[in-house]
């Protein structure tokens, strides 16, 4: 068996796989991101990944800039004009794995979240949820220990959006119902109550 053990059969495949990659991305990515993506073919080995990726580099089809890759116009223009010469199969698993990697990309821009110490003791919970055009949902939390902190931070990292639904769904909520107090008297007895009418003889 050959060096190549995939789809890819070269090194110039490899770097149309790379630059393949590069186009896709929504923002520069670290060399471990293009990596990962790069295993859709199994027959891409590290050092010949690496060697690859230094090589589009040195010519300029991608640039790197605090330890981040993006493609350059050079590389646009060389993927887009031979990106056919990929193996259908290779170019079809990677918009699957480049779509879901934007994905998280995007998703890291709407769901934030900050844990900081107080000068006083405990942390403050700070935690944001935003759409494509404004903010959904910020909350604070005071919490007294770091890990508990960091637990609820990778919690709503997680699920910010099953969070942000049970929030609504919280506020909607009657809780004098839940109290055992009929909504329609306890809203009686809210603001002035009309005066009753005298019994009959009565002054």
């Amino acid at each position: 068996m050959g060096e190549f053990a995939g789809f890819i059969q070269d090194k110039l495949e490899v770097k149309l796989l790379i630059l393949y990659i590069a186009d896709r991305l929504i923002e520069p990515a670290s060399f471990d991101a293009f990596q990962e993506l790069s295993k859709v073919d199994k027959g891409v080995g590290y050092f010949v990944f690496a060697e690859c990726l230094a090589d589009l580099v040195r010519t300029e089809h991608l640039s790197l800039q605090r330890d981040k890759y993006a493609i350059t116009q050079k590389g646009r223009d060389n993927i887009r004009a031979c990106e056919s010469t990929l193996p259908y199969t290779v170019r079809l698993q990677t918009d699957r794995e480049v779509d879901l990697y934007n994905h998280k990309l995007r998703r890291s821009t709407l769901v934030t979240s900050d844990l900081k110490a107080r000068p006083g003791g405990g942390y403050t919970l700070a935690l944001s949820l935003s759409d494509e055009l404004d903010s959904v949902m910020r909350l604070e939390l005071l919490v007294t220990q770091e890990r508990t902190g960091k637990r609820l931070q990778r919690n709503f990292q997680q699920n910010a959006e099953r969070i942000y639904t049970k929030v609504l769904e919280a506020l909607h909520l009657d809780y004098r119902e839940q109290q055992g107090e009929p909504a329609q008297a306890a809203q009686g007895r809210e603001g002035p109550q009309p005066a009753e009418a005298p019994a009959q003889g009565e002054e």
